[in-house]
């Protein structure tokens, strides 16, 4: 019996606010793996955080790290680099494929430039939106959190 190789898929983000939106985009991200795929996230650091959006996150990135590692479909989390370095994260982690998510559009462009420069063949997929609109983002469920705590 020949066994196949098991894919890696390689997803990332910052999952301040741990929320069903994050839960769905890593299910699907794994699924695009195929069966017996195994699932990498990287974890944005506090810095980066602060670097990209001029604010800390609501949750320290041990904290955030160990949560999305706990979530079943999650094979293993890693905290991202300080210094937000693609060619390195692609050498440590050699995935078969990227899993973006539909708001990643900061992420999406210097991935495929990165695997374009390296001349990497690995596959770059889109996941889609999950369901409604409602508590889909962390920022969402922080203007829902205000607004109950102003009511």
């Amino acid at each position: 019996m020949v066994s196949r190789k098991r894919r890696v898929v390689l997803a990332s983000g910052n999952f301040d606010l741990l929320h069903l939106g994050h839960v769905k985009y890593l299910e699907e991200a794994k699924k695009v793996g195929g069966e017996n795929a195994k699932l990498i996230v990287i974890v944005a650091r506090d810095s980066t955080i602060k670097k990209m959006k001029g604010r800390t996150p609501v949750m320290p990135e041990d904290q955030r790290r160990s949560l999305v590692e706990s979530l079943k479909v999650v094979d293993e989390a890693i905290l991202g680099y300080e210094e937000l370095d693609i060619s390195k994260v692609l050498e440590k982690i050699r995935p078969d494929i990227i899993a973006v998510g539909h708001d990643q559009h900061n992420i999406e462009g210097p991935v495929r430039k990165a695997l374009a420069a390296k001349k990497l063949n690995i596959q770059v997929v889109k996941i889609g939106k999950f369901g409604k609109e409602e508590l889909n983002s962390s920022s969402k469920i922080k203007r829902k959190l205000i607004e109950l705590h102003n009511s």
